[in-house]
């Protein structure tokens, strides 16, 4: 405990005010935290998420040795109300603190202290209730419950956490889709008092991260940030295809690629630059089960897209990524 306080003596104030969501859904074990902020690139100090162990969000005025410290705990056993009761005690500023946990049982907790910018709040899901914390002079109000939390400082009123709530609650897809319902719903009813700036999304499952994106400075972020978790569910089905090609599974790895190229190209905001990789890459699939007459459209509108996958095109072979046959690669070169 020791280190615990010689970490938040250290720890600087910096003023992160913003609105946010930690959760987890139950049917697939994914945990997700997701942000928007004025601030500047939000999502260098607010998100926090490891595989298998939880996500932290630490905001107002934030530290952010609450996200590692938090992570640590959870890593070694301690549920998400315990180890934020811990981090919260030891911390001399916890009053200005906003923060909240949730670990892979789908145990959540979420603070606001009494210092902390109005209007300020925050609601624990699924049969919430008010829990004890010790926190300084002027303390706070700590809320546990199951499966998400919604909280928010600094905002233009005090509708907007539980609107978060909602949208979050009745939301369709999947953790990343309604984490953006979240965001989307607290911006609606006014969010941020002096405006947006920067967003950012974690969704992590047993292994790995699903999602991990920022956008650290636009007009309109969330509309960046959902352009973004388009295109990252595009690039998973073409991680997906090519896994499906390793294990021999053409026809997994067409659909994957297929489905990859239909979500890229019907993003708003996404230049045929983009996925033309996509297709590329379909197109070298199919040469490499045989299918080199399916394979050659998708090379020529790769190629028309961007003329640079052309002169790349003889440089697979030596890497064994197509098959060493000049007649073979000249025909691909030579697609219109």
């Amino acid at each position: 405990m020791k280190s615990l306080c010689l970490l938040f003596v250290l720890a600087q104030l910096r003023p992160v005010h913003t609105f946010s969501i930690v959760a987890r859904d139950p049917a697939t074990g994914q945990i997700g935290v997701a942000v928007q902020s004025h601030w500047f690139a939000v999502g260098q100090l607010v998100p926090w998420a490891e595989p298998g162990i939880g996500a932290v969000a630490t905001q107002s005025f934030v530290d952010p040795s609450y996200g590692k410290l938090g992570l640590e705990l959870l890593r070694n056993g301690k549920s998400a109300p315990d180890s934020l009761r811990a981090l919260l005690t030891a911390d001399r500023s916890c009053e200005v603190r906003q923060v909240a946990m949730i670990d892979a049982s789908g145990n959540v907790a979420t603070f606001t202290g009494a210092k902390d910018i109005q209007s300020a709040g925050g609601i624990a899901g699924s049969g919430g209730t008010p829990a004890n914390v010790q926190c300084g002079t002027a303390g706070g109000t700590l809320t546990i419950g199951h499966d998400f939390s919604v909280q928010a400082n600094l905002m233009s009123n005090d509708k907007i956490w539980p609107a978060m709530a909602k949208a979050y609650s009745e939301a369709k897809g999947d953790l990343a889709e309604r984490l953006l319902a979240a965001l989307d719903a607290a911006q609606s009813v006014g969010g941020d008092i002096r405006g947006k700036q920067s967003a950012a999304l974690i969704v992590v499952d047993a292994k790995e991260r699903v999602f991990d994106l920022r956008v650290d400075n636009a007009p309109e972020p969330l509309k960046e940030l959902r352009r973004l978790v388009a295109l990252q569910r595009a690039y998973n089905h073409m991680n997906a295809g090519d896994l499906a090609t390793e294990h021999n599974d053409n026809a997994a790895a067409l659909r994957e690629y297929s489905a990859a190229e239909e979500i890229a190209s019907t993003t708003p905001g996404v230049p045929e630059s983009r996925y033309a990789e996509m297709i590329y890459w379909h197109a070298v699939a199919l040469v490499n089960m045989k299918r080199v007459d399916e394979a050659m459209p998708l090379f020529a509108r790769a190629f028309a897209m961007e003329k640079g996958w052309r002169e790349l095109t003889p440089r697979l072979p030596k890497s064994g990524l197509l098959p060493d046959d000049e007649k073979l690669i000249q025909r691909i070169v030579g697609a219109k």
